[in-house]
């Protein structure tokens, strides 16, 4: 079954095509992740700019294997992209990182202003960005939504709900839509699809490699949270409990 779909835009002529970035000619291409070639001119781009007003606390650091949430979801994208950044307003949070950190450019102004500041920052002409409290992704999924990229702006899987904007490939020649959006007060992330050449990978291709549709579920509450543990059954190595009642962060 094939129904992957492709839009073209008619009113908005084809943006120049990409002319920076550095990873062809880098030392490092060609280098393996747990024996898998890496995925060539593409950055990892971990979103971590939410609120969490919900949860009560910073989800990205919620405690995840031992670990935190956004560690998990490093370590896999590191084992994909030559290079991950973290697009953060609040860089001090994530001292143990050692990669690059940048913050948004459009202040305010949600998710699509977090993968503005991505894309505009990476090295490649296209980025796979994800949220920070997305810890279930499928590498087999990563890998064929950026196989379908070439000659497309945006490849976005859908899921049992819809599109997932925040589990997409972007193209360069999305960031001058983006900044228009960002401009006219515009904050979904759907809103400049219009300007741009979108592929959908259906949820039927989706269910063929994630058939619970585990990589797009996200936690918002300590409730989500505590339920996604006991599905899970994923041990840590300290509190969660005292961690959601008392962290500050």
């Amino acid at each position: 079954m094939n129904c992957i779909s492709k839009s073209n835009p008619k009113s908005t002529p084809p943006s120049p095509p990409y002319q920076g970035g550095t990873e062809s000619t880098s030392p490092d291409k060609g280098r393996r992740g747990r024996g898998c070639l890496l995925i060539p001119n593409v950055t990892g781009v971990i979103l971590a700019g939410g609120q969490s007003s919900r949860m009560g606390s910073n989800k990205a650091l919620l405690p995840y294997r031992g670990g935190r949430f956004i560690e998990a979801i490093y370590r896999q994208l590191s084992e994909l992209f030559l290079e991950v950044l973290l697009v953060t307003n609040n860089p001090e949070q994530y001292d143990f990182f050692h990669c690059r950190k940048v913050a948004d450019l459009y202040p305010g102004m949600g998710a699509l202003a977090g993968l503005h500041s991505g894309l505009y920052h990476s090295n490649t002409p296209h980025v796979f960005a994800v949220a920070c409290d997305m810890p279930y992704l499928a590498s087999s999924l990563i890998r064929r939504l950026a196989g379908l990229r070439q000659e497309v702006d945006v490849v976005i899987p859908e899921g049992d709900a819809g599109l997932e904007p925040l589990h997409a490939i972007y193209g360069q020649r999305c960031l001058a839509p983006m900044e228009h959006a960002l401009k006219n007060n515009r904050k979904r992330i759907i809103s400049f699809f219009p300007e741009v050449t979108v592929r959908t990978y259906c949820s039927a291709e989706v269910a063929l490699l994630d058939p619970a549709f585990d990589s797009f579920r996200n936690i918002n509450t300590p409730d989500d949270y505590f339920r996604m543990r006991s599905e899970k059954q994923c041990p840590d190595s300290y509190d969660e409990h005292n961690y959601l009642a008392g962290s500050a962060l």
